[in-house]
């Protein structure tokens, strides 16, 4: 749970970024060639415009709210966040592999839902 994982400060802030609907305070947080491939829409967002965009419309497009429900350690920059999501589409829990740089940018996130 938060707290406890040290990149937990992290992936705590994306969530307040993203439930604030902060693009800006979100983009801060990923480096500037991330990736966030996601199965579940069956794309790959690339570079600040590709996250901007995957922000803009996965988040707020419906309004989704993102509440954590875990995370695990895969490896020390590796974190696998377990998430419950609601929005306009309804109730979803995804789960993201996160990458973290070794300024402790987001580098790359593997997305899907359960």
């Amino acid at each position: 749970m938060t707290g406890k994982h040290p990149l937990s400060a992290a992936v705590d802030a994306l969530i307040k970024a993203t439930n604030a609907f902060d693009i800006e305070a979100a983009l801060a947080l990923f480096t500037p060639d991330a990736v966030i491939d996601d199965a579940s829409v069956g794309d790959s967002f690339v570079g600040q415009a590709g996250v901007r965009d995957y922000l803009q419309r996965f988040f707020v497009g419906y309004h989704t709210s993102t509440r954590l429900l875990s995370i695990t350690d895969l490896d020390r920059d590796h974190v696998r966040v377990r998430v419950d999501f609601t929005g306009d589409f309804g109730h979803e829990v995804g789960l993201l592999e996160i990458a973290f740089n070794a300024g402790g940018l987001i580098a790359h996130v593997d997305a899907d839902l359960e």
